[in-house]
Parts: C-alpha cells; structure tokens; sequence
C-alpha cells in the first residue's frame, strides 16, 4: 500500500532552503514555508507551497520542519516565539554552527517538548536532490529512522549515531577541508599572478593537484591510528623546508603570507617535538593539540 507524502515544514528561505522545499514540492509532499523576509517565498508559494504567517502556524502545519538558517541563534530567534508551537515536532536543523551548539540546542527543544535532528548537507544549493547530494544527521536514531525516507529526497542521508554533535563535527571537518582548499588555490594563484601568469594558464595544473591529493591520503589513518609515521618516502624536514620556501617566494612577491606561515608552524613544531624524520602525517601530533599546550 503506497503511503501519501507527508507534510513538511521548511523554515528559512535562503538558497539552501529554497532548494529544499522545490525538492518536497516536486515529490508530492505538501508544503509550508516561512521566512522573515516574506517575499522569499514568492517562488515557493507559486510551485505550490503554503506560507505561514508566523513561525507558530510553520510549527503546527507538519511534524517534521526543516530549519535552513545562518546559524543556532536564529533558531532561538525564530521558535522562542513558537514555543508552545514546539511540543511533539521534530525540528530537523540543517544550519551551521559548532557541535556544542548542537548539543544545546537538543536539550533546549526536549525542554519544549520536541526532538531534535541535526544535519550538515554537503552540497551546495543546486544540487539539493541530485545523486551526488548527501547529508549528514545524528540524533536520536528511532527519529531518524521514522522520517529517513522524506530526508533521503534531499540527498543521501549518512546517520552518524545518537550524540547530535556528530554531524555538526562531520560537516564542520569537511568544510576545514573545502575552505583551506579553496584558500590555498587562491594564494597559489596570487603567487603565480605575481610574475605575470594568468589565472586561466595556471588552473589546468591546480586541477590535476587537486586531484592527485587523494592519493597521498589512503595510508595516512593507519599511520594516525599507530601513532608510526615511517618516512621513507618523505619527512617532515623536507617538507618542512618546501614550506619555508613558499613563505620565502611568497614574502617575494608581495602577497599575503598568513596562509604559508600557518603551514610553515605546523612543520616547525613537528620538527620541534621530534618528528622531523617522520612522514608529513606526523604533524598531526602537533595539530590535535593547541599551540602551546
């Protein structure tokens, strides 16, 4: 017996939310939306959906509601004045902030009667429902469980266990990676754009970088998990000197070198610590540990 889709609630209308409710629209389920910026809604309201009229009518129309928002103290902002709103929803909140964040806001919810999963969607707004959309959740798994079915039409859903500080740690880690990332091709740009180059002739090699980084990946949690970091194929000394020299030719060229001098501090304290015959996954020892600790 087919199951009719169920209503969802998605509150915030930024991109990512936006996406969201096209995806629940298109896929049958009935649609409330609210946003403060009213006229958000146009194009929602237009394919389908209901607006709200305030944040307590968004609650009651649909058990399961979908917070896309800049951060955990908009929630407050919003459902402080929907709290008896709150009792029996399931609040689905997919904005970023840090994992004790999350975990606060569990209990705040619990106090009002709801229950709280968190999630961290790893793709941006245009690809929300696409195959390679996935989304990170944890909180209660019985909850999880019950309401899988409508999350998985936003992107694969990856429950990472009870603790609803897991998929903010998730998404927050994911997105060191995809920021430094980003960070340290605009520098090495910048550097190149220095003597003159092109960001257009230089971008065909930061690709095939990019790219080839992986591979120096698949050894690397064994090595973190032994607390060994053989260095026969590299060292923290030589690599640690290629850093100084980045910092060197970007002091050079006269553009930023903040992002080189943290890289460069990584490898001086690993060498300082004593493990500068040891691979570059040795500087984890000095990573997982504040400066100075």
């Amino acid at each position: 017996m087919k199951t009719e889709p169920g209503p969802v609630t998605v509150i915030g209308l930024g991109p990512m939310g936006q996406a969201m409710a096209r995806t629940f629209l298109a896929h049958g389920h009935p649609t409330t939306v609210w946003n403060r910026t009213a006229a958000r809604a146009d194009d929602m309201v237009a394919r389908g959906a209901v607006l709200a009229a305030t944040p307590a009518d968004a609650l009651a129309a649909s058990e399961v509601v979908l917070l896309s928002l800049t951060d955990y103290q908009a929630m407050y902002d919003i459902l402080d004045t929907a709290e008896q709103a709150l009792d029996g929803r399931v609040i689905v909140n997919l904005s970023s902030d840090t994992p004790q964040r999350s975990r606060e806001a569990a209990a705040w919810l619990a106090e009002r009667g709801a229950r709280l999963v968190v999630g961290g969607i790893m793709v941006p707004a245009e690809l929300v429902g696409a195959e390679s959309a996935y989304v990170f959740y944890s909180g209660p798994r019985e909850v999880f469980e019950a309401h899988e079915p409508t999350l998985r039409l936003i992107g694969r859903p990856d429950y990472l266990g009870t603790d609803p500080a897991l998929a903010q740690l998730f998404y927050q880690a994911q997105l060191d990676i995809f920021l430094t990332s980003l960070s340290a091709y605009l520098h090495a740009t910048a550097l190149v754009g220095a003597a003159g180059v092109p960001p257009k002739a230089f971008l065909p090699y930061a690709i095939e970088n990019f790219d080839s980084i992986s591979s120096f990946l698949g050894e690397a949690p064994r090595e973190i998990d032994e607390g060994r970091y053989p260095g026969e194929l590299s060292t923290a000394i030589m690599m640690g000197a290629t850093a100084d020299h980045i910092v060197g030719a970007s002091e050079q060229a006269g553009i930023d070198v903040a992002l080189p001098h943290a890289v460069r501090e990584h490898y001086r304290r690993a060498i300082a610590a004593g493990h500068g015959k040891d691979n570059w996954t040795s500087l984890y020892e000095v990573i997982k540990k504040r400066a100075g600790d």
